[in-house]
């Protein structure tokens, strides 16, 4: 029997997706036993295939030429996976979005702005149909692995709606706004182990929100740390901007 041929592209990123793929160690040995990786820029001269049974694809869609290029993987693909920020929410690429796009080239590019044209950032399932998410910036090694596994078996596998806290709780960290620091993981999706602050970091919201937060706690917590909402939203806007109202 064949084994499933499962391709990696990347879009606008700064690929570091792809290698937290490659620093997975023997469980990426023990993965590729069982399939065929037909394509991967990090660890493979080029090579290609007709068709994949599973396509991740790391990076936002910021210019024509790469919403050709995503519709075309997709097309040739069974299965979908957006991996990282910047494929499920639009990532730091989105920022651009809450200027000119005039503004953004020149910044970039200085007076050769126009030799490099460019559209609004949009997260690939804005674009195409996308069957599994990975969010993270970068992902989790685990969520790829509990990911990889449900998608070669055609079993789902999403995301975890709720927040940050609740693996944060588990984890018996203590809270960081009783330290002074503002947190985005009581309004951010779960499935990181709250790994940022596990580590001593705060969370920045990179997995997108959950789709119904707890609003009035939210504001209670606000209003208790002397915090106001427009901080929130400008630390979102990190990741999110992209899915901001009309952008979604």
């Amino acid at each position: 029997m064949a084994r499933p041929k499962v391709a990696f592209f990347d879009l606008s990123s700064c690929e570091g997706c792809q290698l937290q793929v490659t620093n997975i160690g023997a469980v990426l040995f023990e993965l590729l036993g069982v399939i065929d990786l037909v394509e991967f820029r990090e660890v493979l001269s080029e090579r290609s295939a007709e068709r994949y049974h599973l396509a991740f694809v790391e990076g936002s869609v910021s210019n024509t030429e790469a919403e050709r290029r995503l519709k075309e993987i997709r097309a040739r693909s069974d299965a979908l996976i957006a991996y990282g920020s910047c494929a499920t929410n639009g990532g730091v690429n989105g920022m651009k979005n809450g200027h000119s796009l005039v503004a953004a080239q020149t910044e970039v590019y200085a007076e050769h702005g126009a030799w490099f044209p460019t559209t609004s950032t949009r997260a690939l399932h804005q674009l195409v149909t996308v069957d599994y998410m990975i969010p993270g910036c970068p992902i989790h090694p685990d969520e790829f692995i509990k990911v990889i596994k449900a998608a070669l078996a055609g079993l789902p596998s999403p995301v975890p709606d709720y927040a940050v806290c609740v693996e944060c709780k588990l984890n018996e960290n203590v809270c960081l706004y009783d330290k002074g620091i503002t947190c985005l993981g009581p309004i951010t999706r779960a499935g990181c182990h709250a790994w940022c602050i596990n580590n001593g970091n705060t969370c920045y919201g990179c997995r997108g929100l959950v789709s119904n937060p707890n609003r009035s706690g939210a504001a209670a917590v606000l209003h208790h740390y002397g915090l106001d909402a427009e901080q929130i939203v400008k630390r979102m806007t990190m990741y999110n901007a992209a899915m901001e109202p009309g952008n979604a």
